[in-house]
């Protein structure tokens, strides 16, 4: 029986074995020089938020909004992989990546381990996400990239190699050269140019380019880089997820639907069609899209497939970015020369997408407001010591890096994704609020000279300043009490500028640490202000605040630079001693008069009752400008009904119609006192404007508030200022990328294509981070910012600056959601109110340069107010009331800031310096420029300083010696000379930076001789 039994079993086995068609797919393939060799990159893309939150995408939660789960992607990468050595996968977003590696065995980051190191598995960008290139400042997009590719470094030991910018909507020249070239990347690819641009490109096979973004580095920071033919999926018919439908390789000859030669002759076909609009025999094709590979095996299985069945006719192989490039660069062919940028976007006709320039404005603002406060405590991180146990900024730097997704500081996700965002923020500035605190108590105590201990001072701070709440300062006075104000100063440079925050006695009076009497100014609260101030703390606390100051208190504050100074608020002993009471004077309807304010330099003259009307006189300059600030809406475009439609949305300008905003009530409120002269104007209900000139400044700082935007009437409105002056600027402004570089923009003109004009508003509108100006012959109009929103020059001599939008129409971008931003406190729900800043400035022509870029610092960089009262009256003998993280005797250039001063987990130093200026922008301050580092680090003894890439992954050294050298058409073969700053000198330790430079450094510190630095 047991022979039987066995016989039986071998029988079968037989059976099966005969009847056995397993196939074996040659994937083993190279690069063939005679044929097209088709690169297949597989590839997931991982939006790190956008219609679900970063966390939702990763456990794949809430899929009755989206089905897509990142975990099951990377689960489903690795088997995929280990079946098949030639296989590969690329992958980016490191904020899904390290979510997942903190849940895996150390067997499986073992294997992951492996299939790194052999590049079946390559990161690529290595940011923590793909961010977004036109409404992200420089240093977000520097710090979100650090993090990401210094985790890949400390974990695989690799750099990543290429650029991958895929999904963001229009592309930048910084993103081209700083982060793309000074990162070390050897190429650049991307998916979304203008649909104009791509039409001429394909033709002339110019979609791959060689890049140089920057004038001032010119041929030094170039790259190459690739504009995709259509998109960053794969061709037509090869999308492979198990629920696509594009035909499968159905290669069973027994079974019905045999389709073998068909998919070759697709293939075939796909190739050709790519091969006739690219230069050199090379091809890529990006075989994925957003969150596929949850089942990897399916899109392997075909492209298996497709790889042994067109090699017997063509080429094609598994391959990656790096490969490709290494492919072209091998064929050491010339390429076009691109400068400036992609901006602005469109992907169709009347389908500019220039709305989320301005998208979600209060979040930009809360991002922009965040990031100038994480360079600030991870500073004073630094000057304390950094916590392994205690509060650090770890969880703010986590924040903001995700926050520059290409759908998150955009304002291009869902309402409750926008949230996510917001709440990440606010728990990572509550921990990082606790590191600036217990740093600047340290930094205070006179005790702590060596180390800090438990500080007993309690330090307060006012995230909520904007909306008029502080409690910190609100501290009633009347029974003895004395507030300590403590301001630190985040830039390199010593700096005097007033401060204001409110109170509630009147007969204050402010004292400096030796015991001098400060000037000050007692500005009266805003009605307007004080609805937003119980509404939004409502909001934010869930509880109403206390009674509303009547005063804001104002005066000069003098800090050193990377240091603090200390004032003290008491009531005053005599009457008449304390703060200056604002004059205030109101201006009716009726009256028909002139009101001239400023105290310095810079006076404005505004024609009453219009006040729209600025006569503006610079005495020391020279300069005399009439202004006129005006207030519009655009209509958002109903698309519905078109044949094509296209809706205003969250990513679309679209207007129909602009609708000058008439002042209703044109009353008008000057405010005048020694340091401030503000001028109030309720333009209608729901905007509200101060112009407020401080003394000893020379340029005009205009507040706003704007909203609830109403929409009883059905429609949605887009609400823009103008600032019209007579500058004859020819069509010609410009605005900044990324808060860096400044690019000249031409209206209703391209560099690259023959502008079809059809939107001639959303058209002409780009990002702006840091500014936008305009010049004529004499003179150069300014306007600085404080969040990123859209602009342009619509009309000559005027600067137009889209500040809130309110739309009730999706725009068909996938969202679909409108961008109806709506606030509900209990019952009373509102649409969303912005309140904000912007500041202007003419000078003579050439001397405009220094206050943007100097002022555009203080801008991201505002003073840093600690409150805490005294307890007695010995605080200035019991604690250190100034304090500089620099030598006494040095504070560095006027065009140098340094943007990093950050401790490592490993105990190194990491810093970064800019020069802040391009070259031929200012005849004194774009120069080659020194830093001593010695005096830097007073009471340091610097150890080791070694330069490295700006995402200090590598070593500049190393990094420079693997740099691909690209051919430029119509060179001579040899690169234009461009100045950068010397190698640095080991004993002198002295940087150079030359114009645009921007140069990052490990410090290493002798420990054994540390001393602390105070300045008594």
């Amino acid at each position: 029986m047991g022979i039987v039994s066995l016989l039986g079993v071998v029988l079968l086995l037989g059976i099966l074995c005969a009847e056995s068609k397993y196939m074996v797919y040659n994937t083993s393939s190279g690069i063939d020089a005679g044929k097209i060799n088709v690169h297949l990159v597989p590839h997931t893309h991982g939006d790190v938020g956008w219609l679900k939150t970063v966390d939702q995408y990763y456990v794949g939660s809430n899929n009755s909004i989206q089905g897509a789960c990142v975990q099951n992607v990377l689960d489903s990468i690795l088997p995929a992989l280990l079946a098949d050595k030639n296989r590969k996968f690329i992958y980016v977003e490191q904020a899904f990546f390290q979510r997942w590696w903190r849940d895996q065995s150390e067997l499986i980051q073992s294997i992951v381990k492996k299939l790194v190191s052999s590049g079946q598995l390559e990161f690529i960008n290595g940011g923590m996400c793909m961010h977004d290139e036109a409404v992200t400042h420089y240093i977000d997009m520097i710090d979100q990239t650090t993090l990401g590719q210094r985790f890949i470094k400390e974990e695989f030991g690799v750099t990543p190699r290429i650029g991958w910018q895929i999904d963001p909507f229009g592309h930048s020249a910084v993103q081209a050269y700083l982060l793309g070239a000074e990162v070390g990347f050897d190429s650049f690819f991307f998916g979304r140019i203008d649909y104009q641009d791509r039409i001429k490109r394909k033709k002339e096979k110019s979609l791959e380019v060689i890049w140089r973004g920057s004038k001032s580095l010119g041929s030094s920071a170039q790259i190459f880089a690739g504009a995709f033919p259509q998109n960053y999926e794969p061709p037509r018919g090869f999308y492979f997820e198990v629920n696509d439908d594009s035909p499968i390789v159905q290669d069973d000859i027994d079974l019905f639907d045999y389709n073998v030669q068909d998919r070759v002759n697709d293939f075939v076909a796909a190739a050709i069609a790519q091969a006739n609009v690219t230069r050199t025999n090379h091809i890529m094709w990006t075989m994925g899209t957003d969150f596929k590979y949850q089942y990897a095996l399916t899109w392997f299985r075909n492209m298996d497939k497709l790889i042994h069945y067109v090699n017997k006719v063509g080429f094609e192989l598994y391959s990656t970015p790096s490969i490709y490039t290494d492919a072209k660069y091998a064929m050491s062919k010339s390429w076009p020369l691109k400068t400036d940028d992609y901006f602005p976007y469109a992907d169709r006709a009347n389908a500019y997408w220039t709305g989320y320039f301005t998208s979600r404005p209060a979040l930009k603002r809360y991002v922009r407001t965040m990031s100038g406060y994480h360079l600030a405590a991870r500073q004073l991180e630094f000057f304390k010591g950094r916590s392994d146990s205690g509060p650090n900024t770890d969880s703010l730097a986590d924040a903001l890096a995700i926050a520059q997704h290409h759908d998150a500081v955009t304002g291009t996700e869902k309402q409750h994704v926008a949230n996510d965002y917001a709440k990440r923020l606010s728990i990572g500035y509550a921990e990082a609020e606790k590191v600036v605190a217990s740093s600047l108590a340290c930094l205070a105590d006179s005790n702590s000279f060596i180390g800090c201990g438990d500080s007993t001072t309690n330090f307060q701070q006012c995230p909520l300043l904007n909306i008029t709440y502080c409690p910190a300062s609100e501290t009633d006075l009347s029974d003895g009490k004395k507030l300590i104000v403590v301001v630190y100063n985040s830039l390199g440079w010593k700096r005097e500028d007033v401060i204001r925050f409110p109170v509630v006695n009147e007969d204050v009076i402010v004292h400096d640490s030796e015991g001098r009497k400060i000037e000050s100014q007692l500005v009266p609260t805003v009605d307007a202000y004080v609805d937003l101030r119980n509404y939004y703390v409502r909001a934010y606390l869930g509880s109403n605040p206390n009674a509303v100051p009547k005063y804001w208190l104002a005066f000069t504050v003098s800090v050193l630079p990377l240091g603090f100074s200390t004032y003290i608020i008491s009531t005053s002993q005599r009457t008449g001693a304390g703060s200056t009471k604002s004059a205030i004077y109101k201006f009716q309807r009726d009256e028909r008069s002139a009101v001239e304010v400023g105290e310095g330099n810079l006076k404005l003259t505004f024609a009453v009752p219009q006040a729209n009307l600025i006569n503006y006189i610079n005495s020391r300059n020279l300069v005399k400008e009439s202004v006129e600030q005006s207030f519009s809406f655009y209509i958002g475009y109903n698309g519905s009904l078109d044949k094509e439609p296209q809706n205003s949305g969250a990513y679309i300008f679209r207007p129909n119609g602009t609708y000058l905003i008439k002042p209703e009530q044109a009353s008008l409120t000057v405010i005048q006192g020694p340091l401030i002269h503000e001028v109030h104007q309720q333009i209608n209900p729901w905007i509200f404007q101060t112009t407020r000139l401080y003394k000893e400044k020379e340029h005009v700082e205009v507040e706003f508030i704007v909203g609830p935007v109403p929409i009883d009437d059905g429609f949605g409105k887009e609400v823009v200022t103008q600032i019209t002056t007579s500058l004859d600027n020819s069509k010609t402004f410009y605005t900044d990328s990324n808060g860096r570089d400044f690019i000249k923009r031409i209206r209703d003109f391209r560099t690259d294509w023959d502008l079809e004009v059809n939107q001639p508003f959303a058209g002409n509108y780009y990002p702006i981070n840091l500014g936008i100006y305009i010049q004529d012959s004499e003179k150069e109009f300014s306007v600085l910012v404080d969040r990123s929103i859209g602009g342009s020059s619509i009309v000559d001599g005027q600067i137009e600056l889209m500040l809130h939008r309110r739309l009730l129409l999706d725009d068909s971008r996938g969202v679909a959601e409108a961008l109806n931003e709506t606030v509900c406190v209990r019952d009373d729900c509102r649409g969303l109110a912005v309140q904000g800043k912007y500041y202007y400035r003419i000078d003579p022509l050439g001397e405009g340069a220094k206050w943007r870029r100097s002022f555009g610092q203080q801008i991201y960089s505002p003073l840093l107010l600690a409150f805490a009262e005294e307890d007695g009256d010995n605080w200035m003998s019991s604690h250190i009331p100034t304090f500089s993280g620099i030598d006494d005797s040095y504070t560095l250039p006027d065009n140098i800031a340094v943007i990093t001063l950050q401790e490592l987990d490993d105990g190194k130093t990491l810093l970064r310096l800019a020069h802040l200026f391009e070259i031929g922008e200012n005849s004194v301050l774009s120069v080659v420029t020194s830093v001593e580092l010695k005096k830097l680090f007073p009471g340091k003894k610097i150890a080791k300083v070694t330069e490295v890439s700006l995402s200090a992954n590598q070593e500049r050294e190393e990094m420079e010696k693997k740099r691909l050298v690209w051919k430029v058409e119509g060179s001579s073969g040899e690169n234009p000379k461009v100045v950068r700053g010397g190698p640095l000198d080991p004993k002198k330790l002295v940087v150079e930076l030359a114009p645009m430079e921007i140069r990052t450094f490990f410090i290493e510190f002798d420990h054994t001789s540390f001393k602390r630095k105070f300045d008594a």
